[in-house]
Parts: structure tokens; C-alpha cells; sequence
């Protein structure tokens, strides 16, 4: 299973029964709007007070709310209640949708699945998504970035890409969708692609022109028709709409192009118009910040403009040509639109599925990853400011990728993990959380015991301290701390080159006058550079100790397990409430379309199978049931829809019953006949004494004979009798009395009429000695005697065979 947050089906809307996602929740947005929830991707992982969650609010047609932890809620009515659903429910619902129409149209379960997410969603928002996964109860093999799915699905079908000796083939990525704008540039070769740095504007896409078209209309239908359009939500969803259907227009036409809206507000029609030119000013603020980060992702990868191969554009708004024409200026080349817009990351979401999953074989294909943003940690230290401190990923490090770092510590210590660069950080608050290493103690003779953490960078992108140890201090042992880089991993078990990071640390005896660790990181040793014999490539190998330490890890914002065990209960409640009010619904629609179809049928082809009398009635009470329906019966339980169907059938069924025996009995009867006729030819053939049946039992074909007559008395019977009635009244004989019939007269007659003749067989003495017993015996020494089938004739002694 494979998902992209696409805005068409992001949408879920609650109602006093049941929940209603996709695009059918999309079609309520006008008569539901408060409980209409859309949007809400860029809501994770962040608190109710994010000045940018405070700068939605406004422009919400549903309401938000602060939770009790602080992070953002949805209030909505549900169940006729008022309800406040966390941002990792709302996507659960939608998840569990897109989990059941798998399902139908694999029909198997559905576990597994990789989503994509943007790649400049933090910690925070990525382990929100992971969260949300679970509620939905779906395993997420792994969450990848937009761009890095779009390279896989344009890279893997590619068979002319450089061999892996061979200088790579640079692409850039440009994905610019309803709400945000991404870029990546990756390096191909053959089996693999290398993420080489990532750029992005996370507040512009589609949705900044279709306001600003909202705004323009806005003030247009204040000046001409006096409308205060912001104060009617309806108003604004009805025109938002129109406008995005004007802004798609205009990307394929330059003439002046109307916006028609019918009863708009007050039982007022507006209309209006536009083109392109007029649009391109209208955004020209947007449109002037396409070009940031195009320049900010070359700067970052170092490459020239000669250097990019191709630039392939996705996602639904880079079809405004004034987009378009901006990157191809920046590039000094046409923009490629091989990838399909819409369905490119999906596209890439399902490779990766497909080449992490053991049932399918897929072309091996590689993937390494990037980071972001720049991670520190930082942790007590005796230096002049008591703080320590060293950068454990860089900008654009590749990922997945861990760490070792060495400590010396003499009882526990904390390790504080969060993002270097807040000007860079699209996100308020740059702490990704705390990891209390448990369990450290000196060493016997009192000095500072290493220990050992690990830190990683998994395949989602999170960060971790995902071990730590305590290393006994042997004699002879080296007194260095290094930092260990393990190498690269795809989809966890794809090792690449390994590399290792010297780590420079100020001498042991200050760090054991003080009793803290003082680390700085060094720059990387290029891969296959000779390491010096004083960083302890020659010290002697000695036997250690490693004891494993508990790691208590607090994280920014992640949800409680209580809460997250409880939201997985309250999810499948809300499955088993839809799935009951879907059999509501279905038992309802039954009794719906039963009443058109019949009354429909009754002026139709049922008008002569009833009398007139019958008919009005039934009629009568077939438009009293509509009414029903409509009122009073709007909202009742399944099992009162199945009674009614029951007692409307009850009335209708001997009707249809009726036309369906007026249709079918001809054809039984001449089926019937058929079969009177083929036994009767064989009657007559054996009294002529035809070869063909003189191996037959007299006694057998004066049955086969009898048989045939009376069957024939019997259909002539019926039929005669049928003849007298109308076709209004009950038949004399069904259907499914023919048919037995037949099968009674096949019973009788067919073992006798089809038994085949028996063949005479000559058996020589020189085949009945080769082949034993199983010619049969023989009649004769000179073999002239005619076998007779009798297998209990014994042969000669000596001569029978045992099996």
C-alpha cells in the first residue's frame, strides 16, 4: 500500500452517523463546512500556539483547538456530539480508507505500506505521521521524502544512466503542490541514486494563487455588488472552488475568462472575469519566490547549471506556464514533463513498497538519502560555559546513517538533541528531545568510565540515541574518544562504503582532573584515507567489557502510549459505526430502488400480469412507502428497512414470479419436447430391428417406451390447461416442474437408449500369453472360439498373471 498526501483526497468530513473521506467528503464542503476537515497535513507535530498554526486558523472553515498537551486539535460534531479529534486521528480516518479500498481491490489484508511526506518535515511531524500510521493500524515500512519518491520512480526505469565507474547524471527534482514548494537534486547511476541536496519553500504552492484569486473576487463583489463575502463562509468555499477552476482554465487559455456564480449571496448572481496576464500580476508576489529555492539547492550541491542533465517538474501547480517559464530560465533549459504530475510520487511510493516487500522481484535500486537540517547535540560539560557540544549531522549528511560517540563520564548524563540552525528551521520550536543515558558509575579505581552512544538517523528520516554502553577500562587501552560513522544503510540492510570520523578530544588527564568529557568534532576523513597510527590504529587490542545502559528518551511533542493505545481503540469503534451505518444505508437503498423498479415495471412489462385492482393497490403502496422513506422513515434501524423490503416483496414477488414463469416456460416445454421426441425416434428404431439398438433389453425399452408416453400425456396436459388461463393467473405448472420432469425422463430413459453396444474381441493364444489375464480367457486351442467377457473363466495353469 502506498500513499502521497494529495489534496483531492485529503478530505474528511463527520456527521451525526458516520464519517464520510475522499472525494465524497470533498462534495460536502458547502452543506457540511464546520465539520469538513482539509488541510490538516501541515498541522503535525505542532502546538495549537505555532505562529503559523495561529495564521491558519482564520482561514479555516472548521475549528481548531489546543489540546491539553498543548499540540493542535480539530473540534467537530460527531455522533451528535461534540468532539475534539487529534491531527494523528484525522489522518488515521483517511489512512483507514485508503487501507479498506486496498483491500477491496487486492482482496487481502493490507499491513505494510510507505507514505511520503515532505522533505522538510521535522522530527516531530515525521514521528506525527508515524503515529497516525499506527492508529490506522498499518506498518510503515518507511516514510520518504516527495522528491526522493519522484527521483526513485523517474530513475529505476532508466536504462541508459552511467555505470557506477562512470560520472553521474544530476537531476533536478521541482515539485511544486497545493501548499508547498520542494527541490532536490540527485545524482543517478546505474542501480542507484544519491540525494545531493534538498531546497524548499513550505508556504507556497497552488493554494497562494487560488487566494489570491479569492481576494481580487473578494473586493471586486464588495465594489459592484456590495457583498461582504468574508463574513459568509459558504459564501468564500463556493468561491475558492469557482476560483481554482478558473485558475486551471487559464493555465491552458489566454483570452479573458468568466467566473459565473448563481445565488451567490442574498439570492444575488455575480459573475466576473479574467485572464492570464491579469493572473500573473495579480501573483507576481509568488511568483517571485519560485526562484529562491532553485538558487539554494544548486549553491548547496556545488554543481553548475552545465552540470544538471535534465529538470523534471511534478505536482499539480507547476502547470502555470509562468512557473514553468521562470524555472526554465533559471536552468537555461526546457523543463521535462515526463513524470506524471499527479501520480509521480505515489508512483515512487510503490517501487519503494514493491523493493522492500519479499513477494515481488524488482530491479535492485538504491537510495540514499539526505538530511535537511543540521543536528547537535549538546550535553553538561566542565568547560568555562558547563555546556558541550558537537555537531552530529551536517547539512544534506546522507541518511540513514549512525553514529558512535565516546564518552567519559562518571554518572549518568543527559544528551539534548535539536537543530543548529533556527533561521533555517521551518518549524518554531528547534528541540527534537532529551536522552538520559541511566546507569553510568565510575570506575573501580574512580576515574571516568567510557561509554559508548550510538545515534541514528533512521530510514524515516528520525533522529534517535538508539544505544549506549559502558566500556570497562582495561590496561593498555587507548585514552582517545572517537566518533564512529556507521556506514550508509538502504532499507536497513544495504551497507555501502564504510567511513569513520576521528573525533579530536582534549587530553585524558584534564578530563580526569575535572571528572566531565570534553569532545569536539573534527572535519571527515575522505573515504580511503590512511588513518594516523596516533589516533590508535596501532595501540594494542585488548578484551573489554560492554554492559548495555537503559536510555530514558523524552521527545518533543510525541504522543503518550496510553493516548496512542486509546486512539487505536476509539479508530476501530469508528470502523465498526461506519460499517453499520453503511448496512443502515444499503438496507435503506434496497427498499428505495425496490420501489422504483417495481412501480416502474408495473406500467411496463408486469402491466399484464395483474389485474387492475391489484395493481392500483400495489401502486398506492409503493408511493406510500416513498413517502415513508422520506419522512418518518428517513431515520430507522436496518432491520425496520429489511421488514419493510420483506413485506413490499411479499406483494410484488408473485408478479415478477408471474413474468419470469410467462418467459422461461415455452423453452422448458421445448426442451421437454425435444427430449420426448429423441427417446420415442430410438423406440421406434429398435421395433425396426436397427442394428444399432438390437443389443438392447426388451423388457428395458417397453419402459423406455411407457416413460416417453407418459410424458408426453403429461406436458400435452399442461399445456392444454395452461392455455386456458390469462397470464395474470397463476400458472398450472412452473418452471421447476418442467425441469424435474425432464430429469425423471432422462433418469429412465437415457442409461438404456445410450448403452453401448458390446464389441467382440479375438484373442490369439500368442496375446493371451503376453498379456496374461488381462485379455481374458480363450475359447479353443485354435483360438477360433468368440470371447465372450466372462473374467471368471480360469486360464490355464501356469498361465495367469497376478497384479
Amino acid at each position: 500500500m502506498l500513499l502521497r498526501w494529495m489534496f483531492h483526497v485529503a478530505w474528511v468530513s463527520l456527521a451525526s452517523k458516520n464519517r464520510t473521506i475522499g472525494n465524497a467528503a470533498k462534495g460536502q464542503i458547502i452543506t457540511n463546512f464546520k465539520n469538513t476537515v482539509h488541510g490538516f497535513k501541515k498541522f503535525h507535530g505542532r502546538a495549537f500556539d505555532d505562529p503559523y498554526v495561529q495564521g491558519e486558523k482564520p482561514k479555516l472553515p472548521y475549528s481548531l483547538h489546543k489540546l491539553a498537551s498543548g499540540n493542535t486539535g480539530i473540534k467537530v460534531r460527531y455522533l451528535d456530539e461534540d468532539k475534539v479529534f487529534t491531527i494523528e486521528q484525522v489522518t488515521a480516518m483517511l489512512l483507514t480508507k485508503l487501507k479498506e479500498t486496498s483491500e477491496s481491490a487486492l482482496k487481502k489484508p493490507v499491513v505494510d505500506c510507505v507514505i511520503s511526506v515532505p522533505s522538510f518535515f521535522t522530527d516531530a511531524e515525521r514521528r506525527s505521521v508515524m503515529d497516525a500510521t499506527q492508529i490506522a493500524g498499518l506498518n510503515c515500512l518507511r516514510l520518504i521524502n516527495d522528491t526522493t519518491a519522484v527521483a526513485l520512480a523517474y530513475g529505476i526505469y532508466k536504462q541508459d544512466l552511467p555505470t557506477p565507474e562512470e560520472k553521474p547524471r544530476n537531476v533536478v527534482f521541482v515539485d511544486l503542490g497545493h501548499s508547498s514548494f520542494q527541490v532536490s537534486i540527485s545524482a543517478f547511476n546505474k542501480g542507484k541514486l544519491k540525494v545531493l541536496a534538498t531546497a524548499f519553500d513550505p508556504y507556497l504552492g497552488g493554494r497562494n494563487f487560488d487566494e489570491a484569486l479569492v481576494d481580487n473576487f473578494c473586493e471586486e463583489f464588495k465594489a459592484r455588488y456590495k457583498l461582504n463575502v468574508r463574513e459568509n463562509p459558504r459564501a468564500i468555499l463556493r468561491l475558492s472552488q469557482e476560483c481554482e477552476k478558473l485558475k486551471k482554465l487559464m493555465s491552458a487559455n489566454c483570452s479573458d475568462l468568466p467566473i459565473n456564480i448563481e445565488c451567490f449571496m442574498n439570492d444575488i448572481d455575480v459573475t466576473g472575469k479574467m485572464n492570464r496576464v491579469q493572473f500573473e500580476e495579480l501573483c507576481a508576489p509568488f511568483l517571485m519566490r519560485v526562484e529562491a529555492p532553485l538558487k539554494a539547492v544548486m549553491e548547496q550541491s556545488k554543481l553548475s547549471r552545465d552540470e544538471i542533465y535534465a529538470v523534471e517538474v511534478v505536482g499539480g501547480a507547476t502547470r502555470i506556464p509562468s512557473i514553468k517559464e521562470r524555472i526554465s530560465k533559471f536552468f537555461g533549459k526546457d523543463v521535462s514533463t515526463t513524470l506524471n504530475a499527479d501520480e509521480a510520487v505515489a508512483r515512487g511510493c510503490a517501487l519503494q513498497c514493491a523493493i522492500m516487500s519479499p513477494a515481488f522481484k524488482v530491479r535492485e535500486f538504491s537510495i540514499t538519502d539526505v538530511v535537511p537540517f543540521p543536528i547537535t547535540l549538546r550535553w553538561k560539560s566542565p568547560t568555562e560555559d558547563g555546556v558541550g557540544e558537537c555537531e552530529v549531522y551536517s547539512k544534506n549528511h546522507a541518511a540513514p546513517f549512525s553514529k558512535v560517540i565516546t564518552f567519559h563520564k562518571k554518572e549518568p548524563f543527559d544528551l539534548e538533541a535539536f537543530y543548529s540552525l533556527p533561521q533555517e528551521l521551518p518549524y518554531p520550536d528547534i528541540r527534537i528531545g532529551r536522552f538520559s543515558v541511566q546507569n553510568v558509575v565510575p570506575q573501580p579505581d574512580g576515574e571516568s568510565s567510557k561509554v559508548k552512544v550510538k545515534v541514528r538517523i533512521n530510514v524515516h528520516g528520525i533522529f534517535s540515541v538508539s544505544s549506549a554502553s559502558l566500556i570497562e577500562k582495561q590496561k593498555g587501552e587507548g585514552e582517545d574518544v572517537q566518533m564512529d560513522m556507521e556506514p550508509t544503510v538502504q532499507n536497513e540492510g544495504r551497507p555501502e562504503d564504510q567511513t569513520k570520523m576521528q573525533v579530536d578530544q582534549e587530553s585524558q588527564g584534564q578530563g580526569d582532573q575535572q571528572n566531565e568529557d570534553v569532545s569536539s568534532c573534527s572535519k571527515e576523513r575522505v573515504p580511503g584515507e590512511k588513518q594516523d597510527p596516533a589516533a590508535g590504529g596501532s595501540k594494542p587490542k585488548v578484551k573489554v567489557k560492554s554492559t548495555d545502559l537503559p536510555i530514558l528518551a523524552n521527545i518533543i511533542r510525541q504522543l503518550d502510549r496510553g493516548v496512542l493505545n486509546d486512539f487505536v481503540e476509539y479508530e476501530s469503534q469508528m470502523i465498526v459505526q461506519d460499517k453499520l451505518e453503511k448496512e443502515r444505508n444499503d438496507a435503506k437503498n434496497a427498499v428505495e430502488e425496490y420501489v422504483y423498479d417495481l412501480r416502474d415495471k408495473l406500467c411496463g412489462i408486469y402491466e399484464k400480469y395483474t389485474t387492475e385492482e391489484d395493481s392500483n393497490r400495489l401502486t398506492m403502496m409503493l408511493e406510500d412507502t416513498e413517502n415513508w422513506l422520506y419522512e418518518e422513515g428517513e431515520d430507522q434501524d436496518k432491520q425496520v428497512y429489511v421488514d419493510k423490503l420483506e413485506d413490499l416483496k411479499s406483494f410484488g414477488q408473485p408478479i415478477q414470479d408471474k413474468h419470469r414463469e410467462q418467459e422461461d416456460r415455452p423453452r422448458a416445454f421445448e426442451e421437454m419436447g425435444k427430449k420426448i421426441q429423441l427417446y420415442m425416434k430410438a423406440v421406434e428404431l429398435y421395433k425396426q430391428k436397427d442394428e444399432r439398438y438390437q443389443h438392447l433389453n426388451t423388457e428395458e425399452m417397453s419402459n423406455v417406451e411407457k416413460c416417453v408416453n407418459e410424458s408426453m400425456g403429461w406436458m400435452n396436459s399442461k399445456m392444454n390447461a395452461q392455455s386456458q388461463l390469462t397470464i395474470a393467473q397463476d400458472p398450472v405448472v412452473k418452471v421447476a416442474d418442467i425441469i424435474s420432469k425432464i430429469q425423471e425422463l432422462d433418469e429412465v430413459c437415457n442409461p438404456v437408449v445410450n448403452r453401448p453396444k458390446p464389441k467382440a474381441e479375438d484373442v490369439s493364444e500368442e496375446n493371451y500369453k503376453s498379456n496374461g489375464a488381462h485379455n481374458g480367457p480363450r475359447q479353443g486351442a485354435d483360438g477360433k472360439g468368440e470371447a465372450k467377457g466372462s473374467n471368471q473363466t480360469k486360464p490355464p495353469s501356469g498361465e495367469m498373471e497376478i497384479d
